[in-house]
């Protein structure tokens, strides 16, 4: 069969369709380019779908999508991931906090500029590539509040490391326990992981408190397991699996 036979014979197969399919397909197109010209934008239920179709098929290739940031965790709090151009947040917030970070973060004194900001943000982005971890920032409003990122992503054994700081500020509104809960489901539900873990110092107490209210279970003490400055801590580690996060009734 040639091509203009190809042609005709898929116009007249066309044609012998009932009229109500070709009306009502004249409709939905219609509507489409109405919808598409008035509002430019998705609609909420069909963009929302896209979006965690597009996240999952990332996933299948082990990368975290970007299509999945903003992620907005409630009116005030939203996920994002960190870029160069808020490095100057970045350092501002470190350098505001720094007695207070100090107490239980090794990485503290690496901020001394903008410029050492920026390499951290930049150095994350080349070395995991939301292929082996991720950074992100987490905004109160128009703040940048802290950090929460994924330590490390483990594809083959569908796990993930959860690490977390926020300024002084910001503490005792609920809002690390409501971004690691936003960034848990985000692993179970559209990374298809198995296992999320989150460990601390023994002895930070604030720290602890969130794995614990989020209905982790405390999975083994490491002794002298990180050095801090000038001398070693103990550490306590915590799980959540996908199906105990699911069945939980925290």
């Amino acid at each position: 069969m040639n091509t203009e036979q190809n042609v005709d014979c898929q116009r007249q197969r066309y044609l012998d369709q009932p009229a109500s399919s070709l009306i009502l397909g004249r409709r939905f197109k219609s509507r489409l380019l109405s919808w598409s010209e008035s509002e430019q934008r998705p609609l909420p239920r069909l963009a929302e779908s896209l979006k965690q179709n597009r996240a999952r098929r990332n996933s299948s290739s082990h990368t975290v999508s970007k299509e999945l940031f903003p992620l907005q965790i409630d009116q005030k709090v939203r996920l994002n991931l960190l870029e160069p151009w808020h490095a100057l947040e970045l350092f501002n917030l470190v350098d505001s906090n720094r007695t207070h970070l100090r107490e239980w973060l090794p990485f503290v004194d690496d901020y001394r500029s903008i410029a050492s900001a920026t390499q951290f943000i930049r150095r994350n982005r080349e070395e995991n590539n939301r292929t082996a971890g991720l950074v992100t920032g987490i905004w109160a409003g128009e703040l940048l509040a802290g950090v929460v990122t994924f330590d490390y992503i483990d594809w083959s054994n569908r796990g993930a490391l959860i690490g977390f700081w926020l300024g002084k500020s910001f503490q005792g509104r609920g809002i690390m326990t409501r971004t690691c809960s936003a960034l848990i489901d985000l692993a179970f539900n559209e990374l298809g992981l198995n296992r999320v873990e989150i460990s601390c110092a023994l002895e930070n107490k604030r720290c602890r408190r969130v794995p614990e209210r989020l209905g982790f279970g405390q999975e083994g003490i490491s002794r002298q397991r990180e050095w801090l400055y000038d001398h070693f801590v103990d550490t306590v580690s915590y799980g959540m699996l996908a199906s105990d996060w699911k069945n939980r009734t925290v």
